[in-house]
């Protein structure tokens, strides 16, 4: 093949892989007439394709969410129970510390100080991720386009500066891991160096109060169960758990300072002893790092004669000095066990927040009647807002019952208004109390109107399925079925009541739900038994939809030829005979369909639906 030929076939190689490429989404596999022109398609082909799975992998992961979306939700739950852990795990770093009488020495639980450095990393990455969503976590603008109405904002380019702009700072100033490096890279220090603990200790101190405050603030729409999109658990037991985990948390952090400022009371003690001693060395010897290496204090001779000095031993005993507060938590820092320690401290804050700190009498020292003062005050936030929040949970419980009370209250001043007799009363009350087992005390159709009206039709056609049980209603239509849905309305009869009596007029159709009836003819003596899932007086139906409008117009009305009396309270749904023929009327072209004419004159009475 000639140069020219050769030239030919490799342009018209180009444009079919062109066209090709044009009209797939993803790469057909072409023979290729050379090594190196087959090397540069490939190429191509795997950089097109990469990207196009990038695109879509993007898409998925990296798009904006609607806050009402069900990811969000799910994210925000997961997200707070990361908070509450948070929350739970920050004070936890003040039983790091604790005491040696024997060694007269503050000592840090060294594996304790691994567990919670990895779980406090843990919620942390769990809130960055969070921090993430909200780049991407679309929101309501503030200036509505449409009055009554904000106008929701996906762009990318809007949502992060907002973010930015408003808590991105303090969001990533809170997982900063200050308590981390606190206890993983200065703390250790003291094993070599023991004085060193003593400046940790205020240091993780004060990182923990400046972080753990705004914690608290960010957290605590979160805490209340709220977020952007609303509320995030509506379950009422939920609402009930948050408030009471808030109390608990607040002993929690009272527990854990009341713990740290025992310890910092009698580090203060020891060192006071050893400003007045004639022990050179005994600052050293307070602080024995992780308890197991005393930094060579064996070969130092004053480190016995500091071990055997009374003067430090009085820190050790409630009533050794003024301890005011911190009097009963004296013993309880030279404890081995942290779950005691934790417990104990724990049930101190419940106890003080409780009672608002009235069994406590705090020395003359200012920070320590600044504390009680403190817990005073939380007290008190916390039964105004948390307990107010737990009785309208629990009265919230009986709503229904108290309603039902003051319901009944109305009735009796009513009937004793109008002079009713003592039976007439009695089955008052009875009518009552039946409709309110059935109904529970919801308005049902006022709770239907405030529904969109494809919703309502699908929620009729659910209540109200066993219509089509019923021979001829089997053979209607949807609309027509819908129409007559509408029109069914609750109802509730007490026992030895009478829904229908022979010689009366047929006004209703009646659809059993619940309870027992008994219809009787006189004439023929005959009893028949009627309980859930039949139907009274569907002899009005067929009445109805045979064609007798000359004989309704002149007022004729059917007349029913049983009387049907409750056996038991009965529950029902009620069809009218007025909403009936409307019905029939504004569907009249179907009524001439010749299966239901022929389903009429085939038609019993009181024929079971079910």
């Amino acid at each position: 093949m000639d140069a020219g030929g050769e030239d030919d076939v490799h342009n018209k190689y180009r444009r079919k892989r062109k066209f090709s490429n044009r009209n797939n989404s993803v790469s057909i596999s072409i023979p290729v007439i050379s090594n190196e022109l087959n090397s540069g398609e490939n190429d191509g082909v795997v950089h097109r394709w990469t990207r196009e799975k990038l695109s879509f992998l993007k898409h998925f992961t990296i798009r904006v969410m609607k806050p009402d979306e069900k990811a969000v939700e799910l994210l925000n739950q997961f997200v707070l129970v990361s908070c509450i852990l948070a929350i739970f795990i920050d004070p936890l770093f003040f039983y790091l510390l604790s005491m040696k009488k024997d060694f007269k020495c503050v000592v840090i639980d060294w594996t304790l100080a691994i567990t919670l450095v990895v779980s406090r990393s843990i919620t942390d990455l769990i809130y960055f991720l969070r921090m993430l969503v909200e780049f991407r976590l679309a929101y309501i603008s503030s200036d509505p386009v449409v009055v009554g109405a904000g106008d929701l904002v996906q762009s990318p380019r809007e949502i992060r500066p907002r973010y930015i702009s408003g808590f991105f700072l303090l969001d990533l100033f809170i997982i900063l891991p200050v308590p981390q490096i606190v206890v993983l890279f200065i703390q250790p220090n003291g094993v070599t160096s023991p004085g060193i603990i003593s400046n940790a200790k205020f240091i993780l101190q004060t990182a923990f109060i400046i972080q753990y405050i705004p914690r608290l603030y960010r957290f605590q729409p979160l805490l209340a169960g709220q977020s952007p999109s609303g509320f995030i658990f509506e379950s009422t037991w939920a609402n009930f758990f948050i408030n009471l985990m808030t109390f608990v948390l607040a002993s929690h952090f009272i527990g854990s300072c009341w713990y740290m400022l025992t310890i910092m009371r009698m580090n203060r003690c020891l060192r006071d002893v050893c400003n007045n001693s004639t022990i050179t060395d005994c600052r050293k010897f307070i602080d024995c790092g992780r308890g197991n290496d005393y930094g060579g204090f064996e070969r130092n001779l004053e480190w016995n004669d500091w071990k055997q000095d009374r003067n430090s031993s009085v820190c050790f005993r409630e009533d050794g000095i003024n301890y005011g507060i911190y009097a009963t938590a004296v013993n309880l820092t030279t404890d081995k066990s942290f779950l005691t320690r934790y417990v104990y401290s724990f049930f101190w804050g419940l106890q003080q927040i409780s009672t608002l700190a009235g069994n406590q009498t705090p020395s003359y020292i200012v920070g320590e009647v600044l504390f009680t003062m403190g817990i005073i005050g939380l007290g008190l936030l916390l039964f105004a807002l948390l307990i107010g929040n737990m009785q309208n949970f629990l009265l919230g419980l009986g709503r229904r019952q108290i309603e039902k009370s003051l319901r009944r209250r109305d009735v009796k001043e009513w009937m004793k208004h109008r002079g009713l007799s003592d039976e007439i009363r009695r089955r008052v009350l009875e009518s009552e109390s039946c409709n309110w087992v059935a109904t529970r005390g919801v308005d049902e159709e006022t709770l239907m109107k405030n529904l969109p009206e494809e919703l309502q039709r699908d929620i009729r056609r659910h209540i109200f399925k066993f219509l089509k049980e019923v021979r001829l209603f089997a053979l209607l239509d949807e609309p027509s079925l819908d129409a007559i849905c509408e029109k069914l309305k609750q109802k509730t009869y007490i026992k030895e009541g009478t829904i229908l009596y022979e010689g009366g007029f047929v006004t209703k159709m009646t659809f059993i739900v619940r309870g027992k009836l008994e219809s009787i003819e006189k004439n023929r003596n005959d009893k028949v038994s009627l309980s859930e899932g039949d139907v009274c007086g569907e002899e009005l139906l067929k009445w109805c939809l045979q064609d007798k409008r000359s004989q309704r117009k002149q007022g004729n009305r059917l007349r029913s030829k049983r009387t049907v009396k409750c056996v038991t309270n009965v529950e029902a749904f009620v069809l009218r005979a007025e909403d009936l023929e409307e019905v029939i009327t504004l569907f009249d072209g179907f009524v001439k369909n010749h299966r239901l004419q022929f389903a009429i004159r085939d038609q019993k009475h009181y024929k079971n639906f079910k």
